[in-house]
């Protein structure tokens, strides 16, 4: 197996791997469009589940499988967190996608979103709805906060399915190596904002990001993601408990704490996400370093995430709408 402390070339995995994850619900031919199989062919469904499955537990086992120099796992990924989070994604949240053909069919790309919803189940759901929904099936790199990745299990996971730590050099390097890199400025701000203040960007932060966009000429995609807010309506924050607990913030919600392990459970908000027009950054490889065009370019894809957002919430009157 191909550890990333082994690897020392700046190639990178191809989206698809050789040989075909385990067949699920999801990914089985004879269930596509709706179609149930006839009796007489759920034997051989099963047939198929069974044996992919078994090859699958096999190439595991034996190490037979690649993982890139940051830890991404493309097999593990597809296999098994896709799979999962797909439900999420089209049965609790009923999500809307538009915009995909503003997304490069291959290359590099900064997409840039809003953060929210007290849990950063948005960043999950956006990788899963570009990948399900691109016509080229295209991973996102995530770039994460430096508690993800002191958190242990959390850690393995980010690292497996892509994500690294929310820096300049690490974003530059998977940008040059020409992938789709995510990335969201509000941070732990956006994320941990009250319920009464949804939908209402906060400050981006030092513009990293466009300085890392800038640095290879990669152009900037922002998305909108509208239905985070409500998966977890944060009403206040216990300040003394986050900073016992080492944490940004301690969320209380409708249900958290009240009822326990239950209160985790998100709420099944209507979501709509929309990718907008790229932004060229080509021209202004020059001036990485200038203070002034960095801030307003990171200022532009602020205003143009925060009216995308104002749009897609006269477009769902309902938050738990269909």
């Amino acid at each position: 197996m191909s550890r990333p402390e082994e690897q020392h070339d700046e190639s990178r995995l191809d989206n698809r791997y050789a040989v075909p994850p385990p067949v699920t619900p999801d990914t089985d031919p004879a269930r596509q469009n709706g179609h149930r199989p006839a009796p007489d062919q759920v034997g051989d469904v099963w047939d198929r589940r069974v044996a992919s499955g078994l090859a699958f537990l096999r190439r595991r086992l034996a190490g037979d499988y690649e993982v890139d120099e940051f830890g991404f796992d493309p097999e593990l990924t597809e296999a098994v967190f896709h799979p999962l989070l797909r439900r999420l994604y089209r049965d609790w949240f009923r999500t809307e996608v538009s915009g995909l053909e503003n997304v490069p069919t291959d290359g590099a790309g900064l997409i840039v979103g809003n953060h929210s919803g007290t849990v950063a189940l948005d960043a999950l759901i956006l990788s899963t709805a570009l990948h399900h929904e691109h016509p080229d099936h295209r991973y996102l790199r995530l770039l994460g906060a430096d508690l993800v990745f002191r958190m242990p299990v959390v850690s393995e996971i980010a690292r497996k399915t892509g994500g690294t730590v929310a820096c300049n050099p690490d974003a530059e390097r998977l940008l040059r190596n020409g992938e789709l890199v995510g990335v969201f400025p509000e941070g732990f701000k956006g994320v941990g904002k009250l319920y009464a203040e949804r939908y209402k960007l906060q400050r981006f932060g030092r513009g990293g990001f466009v300085s890392a966009a800038l640095r290879t000429g990669t152009p900037i995609i922002p998305v909108a993601i509208v239905g985070g807010e409500e998966i977890y309506p944060m009403l206040a924050d216990i300040k003394p408990l986050a900073r016992l607990l080492k944490l940004p913030y301690f969320p209380v919600t409708p249900t958290f704490p009240w009822l326990g392990p239950l209160g985790m459970v998100p709420l099944p908000s209507k979501w709509l996400i929309e990718f907008c027009p790229p932004i060229p950054t080509a021209h202004l490889m020059d001036s990485a370093d200038d203070p002034l065009v960095v801030f307003n370019l990171a200022d532009q894809v602020r205003e143009t995430i925060q009216q995308t957002l104002h749009q897609l919430l006269e477009r769902r009157p309902d938050p738990f709408g269909p």
